[in-house]
């Protein structure tokens, strides 16, 4: 059974940073696509990021370009998300999921497309 966690949230100020961590454990981390979501208070969990098997093919929500970068060790079993330029409206659980076939890069941004789920890191970035 695959685990995903994820740790780094936490407050910060408008224009600060966050680095986010996703570890996958039991099994072999030969996922080939790893996303990250979001959901805020009261609005449906939306895309963030996603990164191939390989880490050199990534894919962001057009509201986080330029700002977060998605990042992974498969030596560590790991995923990454730094998010700099953080804005109030960022605040949100940050979720980590897992997707266990072939890239398909246009369904990367569904829900559906992905097995696995974190619980959840909380990230509230103030004005």
């Amino acid at each position: 059974q695959v685990q995903l966690v994820e740790s780094g949230g936490g407050l910060v100020q408008a224009g600060g940073s966050l680095r986010l961590s996703c570890a996958a454990s039991g099994r072999t981390f030969t996922s080939y696509t790893m996303g990250w979501f979001r959901q805020a208070p009261g609005k449906e969990r939306e895309f963030v990021a996603a990164i191939g098997w390989s880490g050199t093919t990534t894919n962001y929500a057009d509201s986080v370009k330029g700002r977060f970068t998605i990042s992974r060790d498969n030596a560590k079993s790991a995923v990454y998300l730094q998010m700099n330029s953080l804005k109030p409206e960022d605040t949100a659980v940050y979720y980590c999921a897992e997707h266990r076939r072939p890239t398909n890069w246009g369904r990367v941004p569904y829900l559906d497309y992905y097995d696995y789920w974190g619980q959840g890191t909380q990230v509230t970035v103030s004005s």
